[in-house]
């Protein structure tokens, strides 16, 4: 009998849990009237969001965008830090109410998730060896490339250098490591992963290589909220713009990506609906 009792308690824990994990994210009047709202940033993706060694807190562009909903709506914030292969499920989930995870706009994402007005543009660059005299993305294609397994630059790498040989590996760092070996002409993937490389070849004295300045592509980056959570996503929209005109995006973005990081970007997008 006690065993029996055991196991009903047990699977009425596991109900309950499966019932909370599932519920829904809260909405605007729901965040105010609890005065709180949850907002997940990655945990360790620099300059998006990471754990800072010299505070012991979280630091990141995505942080910052948290900070600036929670003061736009008057309410406390509980910054919640998640791996980038968790930062989906969680607002799936139900688990935190905004996602600031630098999560790229896709078709097949706005039919589970809406977006809010793009914040951040990131371009998928091509990497190559300076000595190799390649200027243009013209000029690689038909030679021998790499992207990551599986990545968004493999499929891109595909489709726009149809004239080049393809290789896979199972990371950017095993593609640089090719280029440096002159095992292939170029690397295609994130800018911001193709600029550290290119630092560190600097840094490192190893073989120069640069990035071409045209983009392979650009990535529209938003933050979201679970679908039809129409009051939450608008707030959020109207944090971005007002940040935007009181010049605090383009200070952020100096800090993270730009003119104070290591990377010297330069903002070149807008405040601007992605799809809707």
């Amino acid at each position: 009998m006690r065993a029996g009792l055991k196991i009903i308690a047990v699977m009425g824990g596991l109900v309950a849990s499966g019932a909370l994990g599932a519920a829904h994210a809260a909405t605007l009047d729901e965040i105010k009237q609890k005065g709180e709202v949850v907002c997940a940033t990655q945990d360790a993706a620099p300059p998006y969001g990471f754990r800072d060694t010299a505070s012991g807190g979280y630091a990141g562009y995505d942080v910052e965008m948290c900070k600036a909903i929670a003061e736009h709506i008057g309410v406390k914030l509980t910054h919640k830090p998640v791996s980038t292969e968790a930062r989906i499920g969680e607002l799936k989930m139900g688990r935190v109410d905004v996602l600031a995870g630098a999560v790229t706009y896709l078709p097949e994402r706005a039919e589970q998730f809406d977006f809010s007005v793009q914040y951040l543009q990131a371009a998928v660059r091509a990497l190559v060896r300076e000595s190799s005299g390649i200027k243009s993305l013209a000029e690689l294609n038909g030679q021998k490339i790499c992207a990551a397994k599986g990545s968004s630059g493999a499929a891109l790498a595909a489709q726009k250098f149809k004239d080049s040989q393809l290789v896979t590996l199972p990371g950017l760092a095993a593609c640089y490591l090719a280029l440096q070996s002159d095992k292939v002409a170029g690397v295609i993937g994130g800018e911001l992963t193709m600029a550290r490389f290119a630092i560190e070849a600097k840094e490192g004295g190893k073989d120069p290589v640069k990035l071409l300045e045209e983009p392979v592509a650009q990535e529209h980056i938003g933050i979201i909220v679970q679908k039809g959570n129409a009051s939450l996503l608008k707030a959020v929209d109207e944090t971005i713009v007002a940040m935007d005109k009181a010049g605090k995006l383009s200070a952020a973005y100096d800090k993270w990506f730009g003119s104070q990081s290591i990377y010297k970007f330069k903002r070149d997008f807008a405040v601007e609906p992605i799809a809707r």
